[in-house]
């Protein structure tokens, strides 16, 4: 069935929950790893091992991957739908999310013979592909400006440069790297000259790459990440040199809806500990749920993160139907950050001061959520691109 008007196929949105079966899954695994277990974890800012495995070996951090090469062939709603529950089960996806964005870039715009090559060992997790290097110290989301530089010589690359923020590198074999192959005053776009190279890091370590840790409010394995003349094979470059940016931006969609799915997880964690809690707790003879200075909050909280979900599925269905998402993708992300971070508020003003005893998980799942309006786009970021790419106003950068 068409639709008269544009002449377009009608984009459908399955209401209730779909997936169900891949839900309770999820859910089960998560119960193996209770607060206890991430408490530790941050504790010691150590790496979630055991958790990443047990996805792994499940099968979840491959449902992206075509059947062919080992993976579950599923689409984007199914990744989508496995974050949501990971964060709602108070579990943090921090640790391997990366996986199912990035790959992305290298299932879209990767040979043959580097599908072939990573993708089954991805698949069965003999190889962890976590770490994306773009973001760099002198020029943040300012991507196009970077200063990373990559040198053609003979069969290599020869890589120079530094970048920040780059998560997981400590615990991945393999980083996609943005590095610039054609100096910014060479090209007649800023968005041009820009290549993406898949660096093998259990090489390049002591041969010109080094990673430092990167202490931050949350246990999310940060790290910097130095080049010093590091080799890089050339057969190692993804797609054509010099149209990097343009490949990074085709996975930016599918990174803003799986974020947007963890954060809507979040905050379904916290309206329902909310409410458990303000029902069990009693003070001067009742119950503080009875109080509607308890209830608003977590019962707005609710109400947008319904309005939140709405948009997000359409964002996906857009997605798997090949048509424009950018709108739905980046307006989900901030509307789900929003909404999950007033969930927390609500969560923490609910417990009062035992938000802050470390027993009751909510101080950690509130440091965790409060990321998510800064990082993997920031909300004015977003509002930049619903001001200038939907309403059509002047560029503001």
């Amino acid at each position: 069935m068409t639709n008269e008007a544009t002449g377009s196929s009608p984009v459908m949105l399955e209401l209730g929950e779909d997936y169900p079966e891949i839900r309770e899954a999820i859910r089960r695994i998560c119960a193996d790893f209770p607060g206890s277990y991430w408490r530790d974890l941050d504790a010691r800012e150590a790496y979630p091992t055991e958790f990443v495995q047990t996805l792994t070996k499940a099968g979840y951090l491959s449902v992206l991957i075509p059947a062919e090469y080992g993976g579950s062939g599923l689409p984007l709603r199914a990744a989508s739908a496995i974050l949501e529950e990971i964060h709602a089960a108070g579990c943090n996806a921090g640790a391997c999310h990366a996986q199912m964005y990035i790959m992305g870039t290298l299932l879209r715009h990767g040979s043959v013979e580097q599908k072939s090559s990573y993708l089954p060992k991805i698949a069965t997790g003999e190889l962890r592909l976590q770490a994306f290097g773009v973001t760099e110290p002198t020029t943040g989301s300012d991507t196009t400006s970077l200063k990373t530089r990559a040198v053609r010589d003979g069969d290599d690359y020869i890589v120079d440069g530094q970048k920040v923020w780059t998560s997981r590198a400590f615990h991945s074999d393999l980083m996609l790297l943005l590095a610039r192959t054609t100096p910014q005053d060479q090209v007649r776009k800023k968005t041009e000259g820009l290549s993406v190279f898949l660096v093998d890091m259990r090489e390049a370590r002591g041969n010109g790459l080094e990673i430092r840790p990167l202490k931050a409010m949350i246990n999310h394995n940060t790290t910097e990440v130095f080049f010093d003349r590091l080799r890089v094979p050339a057969r190692n470059l993804i797609g054509e040199e010099g149209k990097g940016f343009r490949y990074i931006l085709d996975g930016m969609n599918a990174e803003r809806i799986l974020i947007a799915s963890e954060t809507l997880g979040d905050g379904r964690w916290f309206v329902n500990t909310a409410k458990a809690y303000a029902c069990e707790r009693v003070v001067f003879g009742r119950p503080i749920g009875q109080n509607q200075g308890v209830q608003f909050p977590i019962a707005r909280a609710y109400a947008e993160l319904q309005g939140a979900e709405m948009v997000l599925r359409r964002a996906c269905a857009l997605f798997e139907s090949g048509r424009p998402c950018g709108e739905d993708a980046n307006i989900a992300k901030l509307l789900s950050s929003e909404a999950a971070w007033h969930a927390a508020e609500a969560c923490l003003q609910t417990h009062g001061g035992f938000g802050f005893a470390r027993e009751y998980d909510v101080e950690r799942k509130w440091r965790e959520t409060r990321l998510m309006q800064i990082a993997p786009i920031s909300t004015n970021l977003i509002l930049a691109y619903v001001a200038e790419h939907v309403l059509g106003m002047p560029r503001s950068y």
